[in-house]
């Protein structure tokens, strides 16, 4: 559960003791890339093995990002909340990543 700016994000289809009316869906999306330098030092990881830290934070980010932008267009259709929140992501190159935040914004009663 996770709240900010009054918007409460939940990845349940329940708020215990809300009462809410169906809003719709809504969602929050970003695209990353890291640049040469960082990309570099993966490619170099990859070859010894072990966590490449410059993509965990480039994925990182990136779900910070989709979750901001789903709460502001939540709040734009005057929601109180988004439940069942759930995030997808893509590679659309070897260095770019793309998250979406996806859920229903809900209005409590």
């Amino acid at each position: 559960m996770s709240e900010q700016n009054g918007l409460l994000v939940v990845t349940t289809e329940h708020i215990p003791g809300q009462e809410y009316e169906v809003i719709g869906e809504v969602f929050g999306l970003t695209t990353q890339s890291k640049n040469v330098v960082k990309n570099i030092g993966a490619g170099l990881k990859n070859i010894v093995g072990g966590e490449i830290k410059a993509y965990t934070e480039l994925l990182s980010e990136a779900r910070d990002i989709a979750i901001s932008r789903l709460r502001e267009n939540a709040a734009a259709m005057g929601a109180d909340a988004v439940v069942m929140m759930r995030f997808d992501s893509d590679s659309i190159s070897q260095d770019m990543e793309t998250v979406a935040a996806y859920g229903t914004a809900v209005k409590f009663k």
